[in-house]
This record gives C-alpha cells, structure tokens and sequence, in this order.
C-alpha cells in the first residue's frame, strides 16, 4: 500500500530526472576544493581543466563520437537551437518534423521571419515521420534537417537511419534533437550517421543546465553564444566544470545498466498501458505502441481536461505532466497531438505519465486505481460525458 503522504509518486521523468547518488558525489569536489576555472592557467584551472577534458572524451566515447567533436553547453534547449540557428546564413530552406520540442519550434518560427522557408513534415496517426515525406520534401536551397529521435511528448522513437541516409544522398546535414533518446537507448552517432545530436544530462538522471551539442567534424554551425575561447572557440561562458563532470558520470552510469533499467521500465509501463485500456473506457493511447520509449505512455480521456486529471493526481500523491513540461503554462492543445489528428477537444485531455528506474509495481497499481476514481468524478461532472451516457436530464 501507498502511503500518499509520505511519498509522492513520480510519473514525470520525461521532464526531469532526479539526480542520481554517483553523479552528485562526482561533483561534490568541484563545488568545493576543485574550485578553479578551467580557463585559469594556475593549478586549480589546470585540475578543473583536466577534468573537463576527461568528461568530454568519457562522453564521446558513450555516443561514438570524437572528443573534438563534443561541444558542452546549458542545455537540450541551447543545443538545440544552436543547431538551427547556426545555419541561418548557410540556405533559405529548413526541413524538420510537426511534432518537434518547443526549442526546436521557436528558433524556426523566428527564422520564418527572417524569410527562411521551413517544411514541417507530417508524422500521421503513429507520430512517425515517412522517410518517402522528407525525400520529396528537399529542394536545391535545403540547408538543414532537423528531426528529433524520440517525442517528449508521445514517446514515438524516429526511423533516424533511414532519414539519415535520404540526408546523406543530397550532401544535407542532419541534426537530431536526441534528448528524449540518450541514456534511454543505446546512441551512436557514427552508426546512425547524423551530423548534430542534441543532448541534456537532466533526462537521464544527471544536473540540470548541462547539455552538448555533437558536431560531426567537418560540420561548422556559426556560433549561438559569443564570448571567451572555451569550447575551441564555438562557445563562449565560463565551463560549469561540476555539471559537465556529473553528467559524465551519470550518462556512463545510464549506459551501463541500460539492458537492467529497460526491462524494469518496459514491464512497468506496459503493465499501466493494459490496465489503463482495460479498466478505463473512451480513453486512447497516444502514438505508436511499439515504437515508443519504453518510459512513455502518454493517454487521451475523453470528456474530461488533462489539467484537471493532473491536480486530483497531485492532491493523491502521484506527479504527472499534462503535455510537456516546457509548454504546461500554455493553454492552447498540444501541436504533438494534433498533428496525430487527435481532435482540438480531446487534446485538451491528454496526460502524460513517464516512468523511472525508481518506480515500483505498487506505484503502477496505485496509480491506476487513483486515476479510475479520478476520471470517474471528473466524468460524472462532464454534461457532455452525461450526455453521450443517455442521462435522463439530456434524453
């Protein structure tokens, strides 16, 4: 039994992860008395320095990549917009994929307005894109492609390899916004053949406000963030040494128990998705089944608001996220779930429950029975729920 009061239970790791033991042990030193900035020439600059030094070569060799090819940064969101933005002056045509990250979205929609012409492309009911769409969708001006490897929001996982290899026919370069993907699944770099992937440490249970950017060599983006000399010149700031440093380690830690934590992960989430369609009707799992992380099950209920359904779950005890987290203050339906033709008024009943090495069977128990009682009280409050019921008030 669940003791709500004492624990809350967290179905939100799409969102963020919590920071795993190893790697904030890992930068404890750096906060402390390895201190220096990796810029400065004295000892303490030279330990910090080494240490960077050290995370970035660990960090490529996880991925396939060179060390001269990792490019630490803030974050998925500056990573990502680094990649688009860097070939603002490179063509007049971005191609990228209907469902992509907010961070994604918004640097494209800026360019649109500098006159950049960018093709979204469909990805159908399942969330996946068809490598045929993008094969149609390039032109002699294309400068770029940007698909993501897995939904933040739906979970669906990308047919990279073979998008990839479109790109690679017409000499295009290809960026992957892999934030979702790493830590969860095996990645490499070379063996997918993407020129930039786009990385975060807080989704796979590593520091917040660290990310990288993989440039394959030979590519050359402009640079997002002027400033100092570090990063080989590409971008200036100050080398958060501690957070490169655990997100070294919590990656190799997620790599290491990759097979283990999948498993434990893939039975969860498929035991929820079976009592969920099982036990709750008019409710619809979003996006591909199979072709999904196996942390995400993202869900539709009918005739009930997704935000409702989140805040008699928080007051159970058990963390969700209505849609993504980077876009919970909008009030608009999710553009991910449209674009699966989901219509406007079932959108906005969509909820998204992600899955950690942390959660146990009783949580997925728990949690199923709270969200039954949930969207059966929502329900008996819906006239519309009534209506469809055959309730003597709307006969």
């Amino acid at each position: 039994m669940i003791d709500k009061q004492k624990k809350i239970i967290y179905f939100d790791h799409a969102a963020t992860t919590p920071l795993s033991k190893k790697a904030f042990e890992s930068m404890i030193p750096f906060f402390m008395d390895d201190f220096g900035n990796a810029s400065s020439l004295h000892v303490l600059g030279r330990k910090s320095a080494f240490a960077v030094t050290e995370a970035r070569a660990k960090i490529a060799s996880l991925i396939g990549a060179k060390t001269n090819e990792i490019y630490f940064c803030s974050g998925g969101t500056e990573s990502c917009n680094w990649a688009i933005k860097g070939f603002l002056d490179k063509g007049t045509h971005i191609i990228t994929s209907s469902i992509e990250h907010p961070s994604i979205m918004a640097p494209l929609k800026e360019l649109e307005q500098k006159g950049i012409k960018v093709t979204y492309l469909p990805v159908y009911k399942n969330g996946i894109v068809k490598p045929s769409d993008l094969e149609k969708a390039i032109t002699k001006d294309t400068a770029l492609i940007s698909i993501m490897f897995a939904n933040n929001e739906i979970g669906t996982i990308q047919p990279i390899k073979e998008l990839t290899a479109i790109a690679n026919k017409h000499k295009i370069p290809f960026h992957t916004d892999a934030v979702q993907a790493i830590g969860s699944m095996a990645i490499n770099v070379k063996d997918l053949n993407v020129d930039m992937l786009s990385l975060s440490a807080h989704k796979f249970y590593g520091p917040k406000g660290i990310g990288a950017l993989y440039i394959k060599g030979g590519i050359r983006p402009n640079k997002l963030i002027h400033g100092g000399s570090q990063e080989r010149t590409m971008r200036g700031g100050t080398s958060n040494v501690a957070a490169i440093v655990g997100c070294c380690v919590a990656l190799e830690e997620a790599l290491n128990n990759l097979d283990d934590n999948s498993k434990h992960i893939r039975v969860l989430r498929n035991t929820f998705i079976d009592r969920v369609l099982c036990e709750i009707e008019h409710c619809y799992l979003n996006g591909d089944r199979d072709r999904r992380l196996d942390n995400n099950a993202n869900f539709v209920f009918d005739f009930v608001e997704g935000e409702s359904i989140l805040m008699m779950l928080d007051l159970n005890g058990i963390a969700v996220s209505s849609g993504s987290a980077c876009s919970s203050g909008s009030l608009s339906p999710s553009h991910v779930l449209l674009s699966l033709g989901v219509p406007i008024e079932s959108a906005h009943g969509s909820i998204r429950f992600s899955f950690g090495i942390g959660n146990t069977m009783d949580h997925i128990n728990y949690a199923v029975d709270k969200l039954k009682e949930t969207i059966n009280k929502l329900r008996e409050m819906s006239p519309l729920f009534l209506q469809v019921k055959g309730d003597s008030k709307f006969v």
